[in-house]
């Protein structure tokens, strides 16, 4: 299946386009102040536009105003160090392409309840951690009878009244703070005992012992111990904490990736096995899509980051939906050009590829394709409508269904019905028709409702501002895009073999980069979560895991391509000489797997620090002025083929990979979130 946000087989690092904004600086730590001021300035006029433009139907009724009065005077009274103002969570990549570059700018997010409330989550589990805040779980009242029994019986003969004895309700430190007020025990004839029905159930402050964290564990209370802990230095984490984050972090991503990546490789899995001209055909075709028309859609659709989660923000729930229908018409209509191209696809690859077999087979591929356009393109926007929302499983809950259904039809249609190459294309065409209904079902009846006004005609005004906002993004991945499918090109040009062969190591790169990628994303959002809250030792544990994680998975990735060379390459094709080709060139694949991790990781690192733009200036210099020209001029003109184009990839990696690693050791991350804060003030 050809789309943007899988079909990218590049082995190059990614762009940071996953992350989210923060609670309350919208992710100031995060991106250049003066870039995401024209973004919010630019949103908050296309929405001040479309609520004069509705008038008083824009008025919600008193209750949902007072409920938005005071969600933003709560996030207003956020302490100044406070996680929920920074708190980043993972956006619309549910299954990214693997892109060129490693610096796009990631999208604006405005607070909502959901970020509240991860936030407040992890305040309170660092503050337990650190002994500030009692346990979770507090030990059941009659464990602690037994334990203040027992205690009472072992120094009965020293005469110790055992006032000291708290801490069997307690935890180590946490008692010198607050030791009065957790002492629910009485003195009997001597002795300490629990209280009983007849003592008091609540301490001197009102709160209950037997509650989740000593019933400590409100939001005002976590905010006040919270400050001050944080003004004190008390706050400290372990490699063991990090490891456990990141790891649960990052593992729910990778699966959603591997779902999303699916939907690629049952097309180049199945069609592979029918010959070398249809596997190198169905790689040329989605590779066409993707950059005239799929990575137009992905482009695009990046304003709907800011716009339908600027208007979710500000109260008015139902321009969330306008801006979703707003993009879905004006995609559609870009789809009339697009289909154009597809149509004279045939023509245009015959004056490029010198194979004309091959040519013939990808110009059919997309001539079926048109009919999923209109279908993916609302699946993109649709996606963005209930992310702004926070239901961020939606997607995992669409490939759930879509991706085994994807498998069934292209087993179905391409061998049990004996369609070969065309039921290939058939069965993308009604996956991507099929996402959009499955993700409406899911915003029918599991959550996303409340923010959809209706088919309106105001969703042909007001075009500009989405426009002025998409174009940055479709810069981006067009540039991302184009550039490692130039090397598919190029790779058709040497024979029907090669491209064949290059698209069996493209999606090996694809499959293997599903593990360091999703570590990325982890990294990123934990450390900017630290950074933001003014914690730089704790986000420099974090690094310092990330990175041990990262070798891991690098060896683990290098592992594996290089002992299972001459096998895995028999799963895409059926053919000798491509696997042949594949193998021989896996070594050049494996070689880089350990740059290619610690590259995402550096990246993850940049964007949590605030200094993304430096990735984006080494992948610059590593990709254009180094990658690209040695990788032509070595298969080319040295005749490599194959090697030469993989190594150029190679080094462009280990410059990213050892350039940004420099960069981030000699960096001061404590300035870096003075930065932060700095940058939060001014907002």
């Amino acid at each position: 299946m050809s789309k943007p946000i899988n079909g990218h087989r590049s082995s190059w690092p990614q762009r940071s386009s996953q992350e989210g904004g923060a609670a309350r600086s919208f992710g100031t730590s995060y991106r250049s102040q003066h870039g995401e001021q024209t973004t919010l300035r630019i949103a908050e006029e296309s929405i001040a536009r479309d609520l004069q433009d509705a008038g008083d139907e824009a008025v919600e009724d008193e209750d949902e105003d007072l409920a938005t009065t005071l969600s933003q005077q709560e996030h207003a009274q956020l302490s100044q160090h406070s996680m929920a103002g920074y708190y980043r969570r993972a956006s619309y990549i549910a299954g990214a392409p693997r892109p060129f570059l490693g610096s796009q700018q990631p999208e604006t997010i405005v607070p909502i309840e959901q970020d509240r409330a991860a936030a407040l989550s992890e305040e309170r589990s660092l503050l337990r951690d650190n002994n500030l805040i009692p346990p979770k779980h507090p030990r059941h009242r009659d464990s602690r009878h037994r334990d203040s029994k027992r205690d009472s019986r072992a120094s009965a003969g020293s005469g110790s009244l055992l006032g000291h004895r708290v801490s069997v309700i307690s935890v180590p430190g946490f008692i010198k703070r607050r030791s009065a007020q957790l002492d629910e025990q009485v003195i009997e004839d001597g002795h300490a005992v629990d209280a009983t029905e007849t003592t008091a159930l609540l301490d001197g402050q009102g709160r209950d012992p037997e509650a989740p964290y000593g019933g400590e564990g409100d939001a005002e209370n976590v905010d006040k111990i919270w400050e001050e802990a944080v003004t004190a230095g008390k706050i400290e984490t372990s490699w063991q904490r990090e490891t456990k984050t990141l790891i649960r972090t990052a593992f729910p991503l990778v699966l959603t990736f591997f779902l999303q990546n699916s939907l690629t490789m049952t097309s180049i899995f199945t069609v592979g096995h029918i010959g070398k001209v249809e596997l190198g055909a169905v790689s040329l075709g989605s590779m066409t899509a993707n950059i005239t028309g799929y990575a137009l859609f992905h482009g695009l659709t990046t304003s709907l980051d800011t716009l339908c989660a600027q208007a979710y923000g500000s109260g008015r729930k139902q321009l969330v939906g306008l801006q979703m229908q707003r993009m879905v018409f004006f995609l559609w209509a870009l789809c009339i050009p697009i289909a154009i191209v597809w149509l004279a696809g045939t023509q245009i690859l015959l004056a490029i590829i010198p194979d004309k077999p091959i040519a013939i087979l990808a110009g059919r591929y997309l001539k079926v394709l048109i009919a999923g356009a209109p279908g993916y393109a609302a699946f993109e926007s649709g996606k963005r409508y209930v992310q702004a929302q926070g239901h961020f499983d939606a997607t995992m809950y669409v490939l759930l269904i879509a991706a085994p259904l994807n498998v069934f039809m292209h087993w179905l249609f391409v061998w049990q019905f004996q369609w070969g190459f065309i039921g290939c294309p058939i069965a993308v065409v009604i996956t991507e028709n099929l996402m959009p209904i499955l993700l409406f079902l899911y915003v029918r009846f599991l959550g996303g409702l409340e923010c959809w006004p209706g088919f309106t005609r105001k969703a042909f005004k007001n075009w500009w501002p989405m426009i002025r906002l998409a174009i940055p993004g479709l810069i981006m991945v067009m540039a991302e895009f184009l550039a490692f499918e130039i090397l598919t090109l190029a790779s058709a040009r040497i024979s029907a073999t090669h491209l064949a062969a290059q698209t069996v190591l493209q999606s090996l790169s694809v499959l293997t980069y599903q593990l360091p990628f999703p570590l990325s994303i982890a990294t990123s959002t934990r450390v900017a979560n630290f950074i933001g809250a003014t914690l730089p030792d704790a986000a420099k544990v974090t690094g310092k895991v990330a990175v041990v994680l990262g070798v891991i998975v690098g060896l683990l990735n290098m592992t594996l391509l290089s002992s299972l060379r001459h096998y895995i390459p028999w799963l895409f094709t059926s053919d000798p000489d491509v696997v042949d080709l594949a193998a021989k060139t896996l070594p050049v694949n494996a070689a880089f797997q350990l740059f290619d991790a610690l590259a995402a990781v550096m990246n993850g690192l940049l964007r949590g620090i605030g200094k993304q733009e430096i990735g984006g200036y080494v992948g610059l210099f590593a990709y254009y002025v180094v990658a690209m020209p040695f990788s032509f001029g070595t298969a080319f003109g040295l005749h490599w083929d194959l090697y030469g184009l993989w190594a150029g990839p190679a080094i462009a990696l280990a410059i990213v990979a050892g350039t940004e690693a420099i960069y981030i050791y000699r960096t001061s991350w404590h300035k870096a979130a003075e930065e932060a804060a700095k940058r939060n003030e001014a907002d």
